[in-house]
């Protein structure tokens, strides 16, 4: 990252030491950015709260003041860490030579090719390929990303759609980080870019079969929610797109899909607790959009369409979700509704895949993924069985419903990913592919466990851990990494990364807790940690942190915090409510000024998610926000070595957040444990693009958490 020093010093204080505050152009090892105060008051509900440092926020990014303060942060952080430099250089090296550098998914065939995508050695981003009639037939370019990243600091590739006719191709892509793509279409008859061009989209793209005419969804320009969907025939300007549906409510995303049979073009509109679907016949594009069944609240449904029934997945009838079947014209009658599978107490239904002989389930069972297949006709029923203590297992793309071969996920803390086929008449498994860690990676040398932990109010979290065997120490004196997330119903599964070796093959002990506010045990578990349940999250993974340490996974000494963005959140609220817990916490692109954010509509995605933190301008909201919020709740105490990161182009977490959060860290905390703000000033909410640079963020983190456990090299 290029870092060019805007200094305004009328605008940001240097502390020279902890009790006198002087102007200085550069920072040293002992002097930190110091952001002045402008306070402004914030008034809701009879309560004031001061914001010394609301004016770091600028939302055209320009403010040469803002800039400075976050180049000045930018260099103070180089400045502690430039000890480390050799020890980050080593990390990426390793990080970067476990990586197959020519590699390839695998293909899967839809229609008349085979379909894959292609790193060739040194390039950061992927090579679209397909094969006519077999995977040995001569390589047809789609679309070499390489190329179209040439020229732009950030590059990523977005959704690809191919024509019913396979003749055509959209892709998306964003040049700014900023989740906002420009979708284009490939002729790969001629293999030219057609000058069709649709800006501001949220990069999904569905074709209708007519093959000229493709449907994609629109982003608000400020709000950044995506909710217009457009009607675009080939060859004429975006601006004489039709609008075919627009969402009113704020609180609603919008996508788009293909049905399983390709009849239909769904239009999906999802909140936190209820959700809507409308199609449109793909076979006439001209034809209206049908509304399936209007939004309750509290019921969430999606809607598929195979073999001439609609497909519904649906909370109706419990939380964990049933699949139902109905004809089209009887779906506005419950009663007609066949049900496929029944909603379970203890096992969520998470997806399903649809073949002409089977349906295949994937389910969670006590925090665990299992994938159940039933015969349509015979109702027969199997199960594939995994071994691993603590795994995560997936269905994955199978386009061709005649098959009777299912392709499925797997990854454990210890198993790279891998592609497996099972026959679903026979039983018989193929090994696809697996993830080729170079090196001297050997799975055996690395043990996984599962345990559970009793928190504070008796309700058992799960926790995956692993760690080196020959590196494990029976005293409890080992280093201990622990990382969760506990937001939005999102399950943090036990996923092989091959950048986790440098910290266990250094001793490390990697833990994750399940903390509640994931799915990992249900609806119920989501439910139990957000909203008046927020503090659950919290509270779970301090006593996890605790328990672990109890139990000789960790030192006390020595116990490292680390989460993104929602798990940036509950980073600041364990370094505000338990401090003492922790040698350093890791806080990436975190949700911090919580009340701040969801009081002003005018953010992205802050409508869409009353349902899940609650909204401020109800007062027990704003009451039980403002209690945990970390920005609100920093106080005068000593806290954890802290390294933050953040994006200024950031459209999910504002970059403001994280920057305001330090600002007052630092002029409240005590002690001399280090505070450390690093704003790439490129990138986004998903830091660096391509496959190679991200490490170097990884790279950083870990240098800073090995460092303070003593470890140098």
């Amino acid at each position: 990252m290029a870092k060019k020093s805007l200094l305004t010093a009328a605008v940001v204080m240097m502390s020279a030491s902890p009790t006198a505050k002087s102007e200085v152009n550069m920072p040293t090892r002992t002097q930190a950015p110091v952001a002045q105060k402008k306070p402004m008051k914030l008034t809701q509900h009879g309560d004031t709260r001061v914001d010394d440092y609301y004016w770091l926020r600028d939302d055209s990014r320009q403010d040469e003041a803002v800039l400075s303060y976050l180049h000045q942060e930018n260099d103070y952080t180089e400045t502690m860490l430039s000890h480390t430099a050799q020890l980050q250089q080593t990390l990426y090296q390793e990080m970067v030579g476990r990586l197959q550098q020519n590699d390839q998914s695998v293909p899967y065939k839809k229609k008349d090719y085979w379909y894959s995508h292609r790193y060739h050695e040194g390039k950061e981003h992927p090579i679209l390929v397909r094969n006519k009639g077999t995977v040995n037939a001569p390589d047809e370019l789609l679309l070499d990303a390489n190329e179209q990243a040439k020229g732009h600091d950030y590059y990523s590739l977005g959704d690809t759609a191919i024509s019913h006719n396979q003749g055509l191709m959209a892709f998306s892509e964003d040049t700014q980080s900023r989740r906002l793509y420009t979708i284009q279409i490939k002729d790969l008859r001629s293999s030219k870019l057609l000058t069709d061009k649709l800006t501001g989209t949220s990069g999904c793209m569905v074709w209708a079969n007519d093959n000229k005419t493709l449907y994609y969804v629109k982003k608000d320009p400020q709000t950044l929610l995506p909710n217009q969907v457009y009607k675009h025939v080939i060859g004429t300007p975006q601006s004489a797109d039709e609008l075919v549906y627009e969402e009113k409510d704020a609180s609603y995303y919008v996508s788009l899909h293909k049905s399983t049979s390709e009849d239909y073009v769904v239009i999906g509109m999802y909140a936190t607790n209820s959700s809507e679907a409308r199609y449109i016949d793909a076979n006439q594009p001209e034809s209206v959009v049908e509304i399936f069944k209007p939004r309750d609240a509290k019921v969430e449904y999606t809607l598929d369409h195979f073999k001439g029934r609609f497909m519904v997945k649906t909370n109706r009838t419990g939380k964990n979700f049933a699949l139902f079947s109905v004809s089209p014209a009887q779906r506005g009658d419950l009663s007609k509704w066949q049900e496929l599978a029944a909603a379970q107490s203890d096992v969520l239904l998470q997806t399903y895949e649809l073949f002409d002989d089977w349906l295949v389930l994937e389910e969670r069972v006590n925090g665990l993924v299992q994938l159940r297949q039933v015969h349509w006709q015979t109702g027969k029923q199997k199960k594939i069985q995994f071994n691993d203590p603590t795994y995560t297992a997936w269905v994955s793309f199978n386009p061709d419903t005649s098959s009777n071969k299912l392709r499925y996920g797997y990854t454990s803390l210890t198993t790279p990913t891998s592609t497996f086929e099972v026959d679903l008449n026979t039983d018989t498994q193929t090994t696809l592919k697996q993830q080729v860690v170079n090196g001297e990676f050997s799975a055996e040398h690395y043990q996984s466990e599962r345990v559970w932990v009793a928190a504070r109010d008796g309700t058992k979290v799960p926790v995956s851990l692993v760690y080196r065997q020959d590196k494990f120490n029976q005293d409890g004196s080992n280093p201990l990494l622990i990382y969760a997330y506990g937001s939005y119903g999102s399950s943090e599964d036990a996923m092989f990364s091959a950048e986790f070796l440098s910290l266990l093959d250094r001793g490390f002990v990697y833990a994750i807790a399940h903390v509640r506010g994931g799915e990992e045990l249900g609806r119920q578990w989501y439910e139990d940690g957000k909203l008046q349940n927020k503090q659950n999250t919290f509270n779970d993974f301090i006593d996890v942190t605790q328990a672990l340490t109890k139990q000789g996974y960790g030192d006390k000494q020595k116990v490292f915090a680390m989460g993104g963005s929602a798990g940036g959140l509950l980073m600041g609220v364990v370094a505000n409510e338990a401090p003492e817990l922790y040698k350093g916490v890791v806080a990436q692109v975190p949700f911090v000024d919580v009340v701040t954010t969801m009081s002003d509509e005018s953010i992205p995605l802050t409508t869409g998610e009353y349902d899940e933190w609650g909204n401020p301008a109800n007062s027990d909201d704003y009451h039980y926000i403002k209690a945990y919020s970390p920005y609100d709740q920093v106080k005068a105490q000593a806290y954890p070595n802290m390294l933050v990161t953040t994006g200024l182009h950031d459209s999910q977490v504002q970059y403001w957040e994280p920057a305001k959060w330090v600002a007052k860290l630092r002029d409240l905390k005590q002690g001399d444990n280090m505070l450390l703000l690093d704003v790439d000033m490129e990138t986004g909410h998903g830091g660096k693009s391509g496959r190679f640079q991200q490490y170097l963020d990884t790279a950083k983190e870990y240098a800073f958490i090995l460092d303070l456990a003593g470890i140098k090299q």
